[in-house]
């Protein structure tokens, strides 16, 4: 019983990584990178995932340090000083905000496309939160068992979409190449590539076990990987880039992934399939996410998990990026650009090797300890290469 206890809490975690990382980033994904072309947009997927891997395994180290029930606001606190801790604040409002208002747009739209039309947009995207809301508001047993039934249903659906659509694949659509523009896909990438928001919410859950958390963050990071390259192989190898209905069209347009399937497909089921999967994928993220932002906020306030107080998070989690959503309803790839190139840039990929290395050589935190190898040089090359991608990122946008 105690070996199944055990192993249930690394397949529970390692479920929840993967959901939270496999959401509606990877809708966007072939979107952001497919004015790259195939080749290059693998490579950038592989930095990407080795990259946010190495910031994983530092908060983790972080988490560590800390009491539990700690957030990232407390360890910006007591590492970064209270100007780190309103940096850490004002970063990850806007990163709970943009996220969480691409995930509410792309489910509207899938909900709206399950009824042919029947349902407006709005009127979706309203009946997608009421829908997923209460799993939130019952804690992290609740999503953690509903996760399963999603991430089983990302599987099979994605399955079936390999398996049906394949065949359409076209190769020579797969031939185009210009490596400048992975410079613009890197912040949905690191959108896409991003579940270090989950990890203090996990640590919780798994009783503080840093050997089991570390390796659901292994395996659980590892399968989106080769999720997503597969997903681009497909996307980019049956819709074409350019003309009416292309990829390019389809991000002027904020549309996700699936949606220009329909234009380039004659079978009608793989459009569907890819609907559904496109839900899964979509839901599983929203939920992990959700519940992150619930213990961040939590923390934050120093307010507990019951009674008023309860219900006034869970109402700031739902309510704000909704009607955000129903204001701006056109933002779906703008959204995970900005998240990704702020906000998950500065949370997930600077302020974890900083925290390490002020935690470490400042602090004298269990120097025997150290979850990710190579020191000061290591620690020191991501903060360079995060500044760099902030730096890129900011010249890009003016």
């Amino acid at each position: 019983m105690r070996i199944f206890r055990s192993f249930g809490h690394v397949f529970g975690g390692t479920l929840l990584i993967t959901g939270t990382t496999i959401g509606v980033g990877m809708l966007a994904l072939p979107i952001a990178t497919g004015p790259a072309g195939f080749v290059p947009s693998v490579v950038s997927y592989l930095i990407c995932w080795a990259f946010m891997l190495c910031t994983g395994l530092l908060l983790l180290e972080v988490c560590a340090w800390m009491p539990k029930g700690a957030n990232l606001i407390t360890m910006a606190h007591r590492l970064l000083g209270p100007v780190g801790e309103w940096v850490c604040w004002l970063v990850y409002l806007f990163l709970f905000i943009t996220v969480m208002v691409a995930h509410i747009l792309g489910g509207g739209s899938i909900f709206s496309e399950f009824s042919e039309g029947a349902l407006s947009a709005p009127l979706a995207m309203i009946i997608y939160v009421i829908i997923f809301a209460p799993i939130v508001y019952f804690g992290t047993k609740w999503v953690d068992r509903f996760n399963i039934v999603l991430v089983a249903g990302v599987a099979i659906t994605y399955l079936l979409f390999i398996y049906v659509a394949h065949k359409h694949v076209d190769l020579s659509l797969l031939k185009h190449s210009d490596w400048p523009k992975t410079l613009i896909a890197i912040p949905v990438l690191f959108t896409s590539f991003t579940y270090q928001v989950i990890i203090p919410t996990l640590m919780n859950y798994m009783d503080r076990n840093v050997k089991k958390v570390r390796l659901a963050i292994i395996i659980g990071s590892s399968i989106p990987l080769a999720v997503y390259l597969i997903w681009e192989f497909l996307i980019l190898g049956i819709v074409p880039l350019a003309g009416e209905n292309g990829l390019m069209e389809a991000a002027k347009r904020g549309h996700n992934a699936v949606i220009p399937l329909k234009y380039f497909l004659e079978n009608p089921t793989v459009f569907s399939i890819g609907k559904y999967f496109a839900f899964f994928t979509m839901t599983a993220s929203y939920l992990a996410l959700a519940l992150a932002f619930f213990d961040f906020l939590s923390d934050g306030l120093k307010a507990k998990k019951n009674g008023v107080s309860k219900f006034t998070i869970c109402a700031i989690v739902f309510l704000v990026p909704t009607i955000i959503a129903f204001l701006q309803p056109d933002i779906f790839i703008t959204a995970l650009s900005y998240a990704g190139g702020i906000s998950i840039a500065i949370l997930f990929g600077l302020f974890p090797p900083l925290m390490a290395w002020i935690g470490r050589y400042k602090k004298h935190y269990h120097e025997q300890h150290y979850l990710l190898p190579g020191g000061r040089v290591f620690l020191g090359f991501l903060i360079i290469l995060i500044v760099l991608e902030l730096i890129t990122d900011f010249l890009i946008n003016i």
